[in-house]
């Protein structure tokens, strides 16, 4: 049993899995640690990952990357609009609000949601990972931005199961990247927690966490991002200053062709990471558009004036993640920086200029958040061993509790779990109530939420009452704040009590009245058992039950029918649904990979066998064979590259089986070359060895055994001389399996001639000790 941490990074995807020595990184089919976050659509399969990133500049149009941006938003968001102006492919708006994405697949046009897609992804990492260990994988741990809503969180969850997967946790990043850098730390000073700041710029959003340190023990104090600047962005920067110059230029516009904004944008990128590391830098790019090359060139220098603006928004969500934290920049023992955006050295001296300390880059940068989460992943599992060490994440939004269309009587806004409350936690409230009633979770702060983000989370019906209840009849709801962030309501029970037979009766009445009882649970205590999703507990109250007292007063417990509708999320129907496509893609798939398969053996035979025919077999076939095995060989090529290159696996099979029964013979008698002067040495050395054997036995024996060893030598000078004498091109007269035959039959013989003979002289033995 295995537990794997997925990073499903913007641009690059990272597996990681514990194993008895630690954690490792797992490679990709092409031995990379890091496997691109691309979906890409062929005429009649998908290409998923660094297949993926191969076909997309001829697909450009079919490809899908960058959909952790999409996932769980909704398409009239001025954020989307922006993202979708970017995105290649056809977008369109679902009944729900969501985003439907178009894509030519098997002869028409298939429409997938962005759940859908990022599903394909995690199917793909999971056909990773399960390559790598060689056992099947199911339990996770999945790395998610501190900024998802609950909406984003449950699309994860949702794709996770279409995949086939189990999440323990979705986990925050920074979060995750906090264990793995304090977890193997022995040097957290005894005086007091050790504060540390992890900046991580990733590819499109920067996310900052302030956590503190102690022995065993880590805490998350904030949590503060901005989702809309990250690497890319700096790319894009230089995407549009180079398009504006190469339109002055060579009079070519690069927003008018998609293949040249893809082609320039990939150029962009390389470009950023040459001046991380020197102070100036080249472009070139070959028939960009209309046959033109281009050339540019920037200094670093400019590359900063340019992207300005880009480094002030960094630093505001490092102010914001020290105010929310409540530390001032003298509190914080240090900061890391981490991302696959993090190297450009203008972000490096802000972050010092505000921390007024050099960032340190103690982890690497594009793996910690994937090794933080196969870490707690062993945590939560049952089947690993691992050292108490606490991981207490907190909140990253207020969320607030409505009953009946009004707040619950606590706090300002009716908020139930406020910004920074530990996850998982769990309260426990009580209503006096006597009939159905609905409560619903939302978000209480909108400025806490990353813009266009919806207030409402999930909707909750308790109820309905079976029969009459009394007016001291009490509702105890538990409501949960899960391990994945996401808030539920676990369990209601109807809490009533009894005098003597009967209960009190009347009207009973609504009352708005409630207590809350706040039972925080820590982060990291909770294990779960294997197939669970969210390390949820069971229900703590029975379906029935009375407790009677010595005062003739009894409690009635009733467990009462709980109806969840989630705003925006999948349906159970709609997740089966979703598994049973993608599983027909995933066979359409294996069955496109089978057939190129004996496509390429075809090919391969061709080419492997024209060689021989003129070389290795030349001397065993004749002009005859040769000539006609040319001319199959010629036309199964041609066919190859004309009809034959697009069709059936039988009929790849069916080609490659014609061919071989035509060249078989002639390789039989290639082979049997060899085979044959082997099997003549084995039968004359068991000659050599019988006959030896044959001086310690009776004359009777000894001239039996003799004689089947003369015969047997006499067979194979005479078969070996007609061999000699017959034409290498035909068949042989004397096969190499015929002298195995007569091996085994000169061995079964003589070692019948010896058991006899030795049978004697071992029951005279017993008898002369018996007469002693």
């Amino acid at each position: 049993m295995s537990v794997v941490g997925f990073d499903i990074g913007n641009e690059n995807c990272v597996i990681a899995v514990v194993k008895q020595r630690g954690i490792d990184v797992l490679l990709n089919d092409e031995s990379k640690r890091e496997t691109p976050a691309i979906v890409c659509f062929g005429e009649k399969q998908r290409f998923l990952g660094s297949a993926g990133a191969a076909s997309a500049v001829m697909n450009p149009k079919s490809t899908v990357s960058q959909v952790k941006r999409l996932i769980g938003r909704k398409f009239t968001d001025p954020d989307i609009q922006t993202e979708l102006k970017m995105f290649p492919v056809e977008t369109s708006e679902a009944p729900d609000g969501g985003i439907l994405i178009h894509l030519r697949y098997l002869g028409g046009t298939h429409t997938f949601t962005p759940v859908q897609i990022m599903a394909m992804l995690l199917a793909h990492l999971k056909d990773l990972a399960e390559k790598n260990l060689e056992m099947p994988v199911s339990d996770c741990v999945i790395g998610i931005p501190s900024y998802f809503t609950e909406l984003q969180r449950r699309a994860y969850l949702d794709a996770a199961a279409i995949s086939g997967l189990k999440p323990f946790r979705l986990m925050h990043d920074c979060t995750a990247t906090a264990l793995s850098y304090g977890i193997y730390k022995t040097d957290f000073t005894a005086g007091g927690p050790t504060t540390v700041a992890f900046v991580d710029v990733g590819q499109c959003d920067t996310q900052v966490s302030i956590a503190s340190f102690e022995a065993g023990h880590m805490k998350i104090l904030s949590h503060t991002f901005d989702r809309s600047v990250g690497g890319r962005d700096f790319d894009e920067v230089l995407f549009h200053h180079f398009a504006a110059l190469f339109k002055d230029q060579y009079h070519i516009d690069v927003y008018s062709n998609v293949r040249a904004c893809i082609r320039l944008r990939a150029a962009c990128e390389k470009l950023k990471k040459v001046l991380s590391a020197n102070a100036e830098a080249p472009l070139n790019i070959e028939c960009l558009m209309d046959e033109k090359d281009v050339r540019g060139f920037i200094k670093r220098e400019e590359f900063e004036r340019l992207t300005s603006g880009l480094l002030e928004r960094i630093v505001v969500p490092c102010n914001k993640a020290l105010a929310d934290a409540r530390l001032t920049v003298d509190k914080i023992h240090s900061v890391e920086l981490v991302g696959s955006g993090s190297r450009i050295p203008a972000i490096t001296r802000s972050l010092a200029s505000l921390f007024k300390r050099e960032p340190s880059r103690k982890l690497n940068a594009s793996e910690c958040v994937a090794r933080g989460c196969a870490l707690q992943g062993a945590m939560l599992s049952p089947a690993f061993r691992v050292r108490e060490y606490e991981v207490q994440d907190s909140l990253p939004f207020s969320i607030g509790l409505l009953v009946d269309d009004s707040p619950i009587c606590t706090g300002a806004n009716g908020i139930l779990f406020p910004k920074g409350q530990p996850i998982p936690s769990i309260k426990v409230l009580t209503f006096q109530r006597s009939n159905s009633f609905k409560l619903e979770a939302f978000y209480a702060y909108l400025d806490e939420l990353p813009p266009g983000t919806s207030s409402k989370i999930s909707f909750f019906k308790i109820g309905p009452f079976q029969g009459s209840h009394s007016k001291k009849a009490r509702v105890k709801v538990k409501v949960r704040l899960n391990l994945h962030g996401i808030v539920s309501v676990e369990s209601a029970t109807l809490v009533e009590d009894y005098v003597g037979t009967s209960p009190f009766r009347g009207e009973a009445q609504s009352v708005d009245q409630m207590d809350i009882d706040d039972e925080s649970v820590s982060g990291s205590s909770e294990r779960v058992s294997n197939g669970a999703k969210d390390g949820t507990d069971a229900s703590e109250f029975a379906h029935a039950s009375v407790n009677a007292t010595t005062n003739d007063k009894a409690t009635r417990r009733l467990e009462l029918p709980i109806s969840e509708i989630i705003y925006g999320g999948m349906t159970k129907g709609e997740i089966s649904e979703a598994r049973d496509k993608e599983l027909q893609l995933a066979q359409q798939d294996q069955i496109m990979e089978e057939t190129k398969n004996k496509k390429n053996a075809l090919e391969s035979y061709v080419y492997e066998m024209r060689n021989k025919l003129f070389n290795t077999y030349r001397s065993f076939t004749s002009d005859q064979e040769r000539e006609d095995i040319s001319r199959s060989l010629q036309q199964t090529e041609e066919w190859l590259y004309d009809e034959g290159d697009d069709e059936t696996e039988n009929a790849y099979v069916s080609k490659l089986d014609n061919l071989k029964k035509l060249v078989d013979p002639i390789d039989n008698r290639f082979k049997d070359e060899d085979a044959r002067v082997q099997a003549t040495r084995d039968l004359l050395k068991c000659i050599v060895d019988y006959r030896t054997a044959a001086d310690s036995l009776s004359p009777k024996d000894k001239e039996m055994l003799v004689s089947e060893c003369t015969k047997a030598e006499q067979w194979i000078r005479e078969k070996t001389q007609q061999q000699d004498s017959t034409p290498q091109n035909i068949n042989p007269v004397l096969w190499s399996s015929d002298i195995k035959n007569k091996t085994d039959e000169l061995n079964s013989t003589c070692k019948h001639i010896l058991r006899c003979t030795a049978s004697p002289n071992s029951s005279d033995k017993h008898d002369t000790s018996g007469d002693k």
